[in-house]
């Protein structure tokens, strides 16, 4: 059944802002939505401090009801797996799954962002405002200040319901902080990140007949493991590739001459220093940015409610920080149609999503460790070929955890629960194959050895 419609304020224009605007307008909602930067449809993306993005199918399936998803995804890169880059130069390529049509694919935020906007401007019930910094909430009213950015005048706006999605360090979410019993708080990597740039071929010197333009393979999300630190490249549609380098923070600042970062990377990144004309310029001129993981809960309090990183602010290392806010997105317009108080739905949305965001919170953080300390050794990887033999044998009972955080929609704390179960099954099969030389087979002799073995293996529930 409909919900009568109502009047929303959502603040933020940000990716999940963007789309939940689209998802209540097409419910017959009034949306206004609040951004405190300028329309970067005038002036071009002006955004934060930002990693490319990986889109996979949670995002996806958010973008297809508001039918964005086919052009989305037209103008993304698709990685099948990773490419990695041993200190020797060595390349070796990891698929991220034993299915063939398994993907994530590489988006660009600015591109993203003005697409979302782009369609909310042409939903009726949806109105943009830009250059409003948010000035405080009341939660009781509810009601929102803003303050216009040329002018210095602030107005209060109330409606039915305020939505804060301004992101990691949300005012919104500064007015709940406040209230009574709401539990907060963000923690910081050691590691920090510099975002710099391999241009195409043609700019870097490499025939561009090899890889059709691009200076490297494109479709692979390019990783540089280094114990402790590491560099990782996506590739976007104009043949660059947007290369982010993850080092202790204090470590990344030190570097603060063009000797030391060419001696930096010449030492530890060989092969991609020669692809990067600009590195020095990249690496002076871009921001030295932090990591923060931000948790807090209760995500609501009356006709108050947060999503994506102003409840959940998450590391990138999974690829899911925009998948999981477009998912909070999605999930709260579908809770919203089946009817009951706002107040009451805020609250099953707060308490339902909760558990989810801390999963793939904690999975972000663990696969960190594992991008930048196991990818390259060959215990783990070996189990990771176990893990795709099971999942080729049986893919109803023993789907690894990589492909239910990536390639379904499947709540991130039952993915995760599931998913280590199957990790549990492929190292104890891992370590008995090891034994008996299983490391040895190609892919299909592993898959029949393992066929064999599985028979008496529980199903992962």
């Amino acid at each position: 059944m409909a919900r009568t419609s109502e009047h929303y304020v959502i603040v933020g224009a940000g990716l999940g802002g963007s789309l939940l605007a689209c998802l209540l307008a097409q419910d017959g909602h009034r949306v206004d939505v609040y951004e405190r930067r300028p329309d970067p449809r005038a002036r071009g993306f002006i955004g934060g401090r930002s990693i490319n993005l990986a889109l996979s199918t949670r995002g996806i399936t958010a973008l297809d009801e508001i039918g964005l998803a086919r052009g989305v995804l037209a103008d993304a890169v698709r990685m099948p797996g990773r490419m990695m880059h041993a200190e020797s130069c060595e390349l070796t390529f990891q698929a991220y799954s034993a299915r063939p049509g398994d993907a994530i694919n590489s988006v660009s935020r600015g591109q993203l962002n003005l697409a979302l906007l782009e369609h909310a401007d042409t939903c009726d019930r949806v109105t943009l405002l830009f250059g409003q910094r948010c000035v405080g909430a009341d939660l009781d009213t509810p009601s929102v200040g803003f303050m216009d950015e040329k002018t210095g005048v602030t107005e209060t706006v109330r409606a039915d319901a305020v939505i804060g999605a301004d992101g990691a360090f949300s005012a919104v979410r500064d007015a709940l902080r406040i209230s009574d019993r709401f539990d907060y708080s963000q923690s910081y990597l050691e590691h920090g990140y510099k975002e710099l740039e391999i241009p195409p071929a043609q700019e870097c010197g490499v025939d561009p007949a090899l890889h059709d333009g691009f200076a490297m393979a494109p479709n692979a999300l390019h990783i540089w493991p280094r114990g402790g630190a590491m560099m990782i490249a996506l590739p976007n549609k104009d043949k660059t590739f947007t290369c982010t380098l993850f080092w202790p923070f204090e470590d990344l600042v030190a570097l603060d001459t063009g000797a030391k970062v060419r001696a930096h990377f010449g030492r530890h990144y060989p092969d991609a220093v020669a692809l990067m004309p600009t590195l020095v310029e990249d690496y002076t001129q871009n921001p030295t940015s932090s990591l923060v993981t931000i948790r807090c809960e209760p995500w609501n309090r009356g006709r108050v409610v947060l999503i994506g990183d102003a409840a959940h602010a998450v590391v990138p290392f999974y690829g899911q920080g925009m998948n999981a806010s477009f998912e909070d997105a999605r999930i709260l317009a579908e809770k919203l149609r089946g009817g009951g108080s706002i107040e009451d739905v805020f609250a099953e949305f707060s308490r339902a999503r909760k558990p989810d965001a801390d999963a793939i919170a904690d999975m972000a953080i663990e696969n960190f460790l594992v991008m930048r300390d196991r990818v390259a050794d060959k215990a783990f990887l070996f189990r990771k070929r176990v893990e795709q033999a099971m999942d080729r044998v049986d893919p109803a009972r023993f789907t690894p955890l990589y492909n239910l955080v990536s390639f379904s929609n499947m709540p991130y704390a039952q993915a995760r629960r599931i998913g280590g179960q199957v990790v549990e099954q492929a190292e104890r099969l891992a370590t008995a194959l090891r034994e008996e030389g299983g490391e040895r087979l190609d892919d299909a002799a592993l898959t029949e050895r393992v066929r064999a073995m599985i028979a008496t293996l529980p199903a992962a529930t």
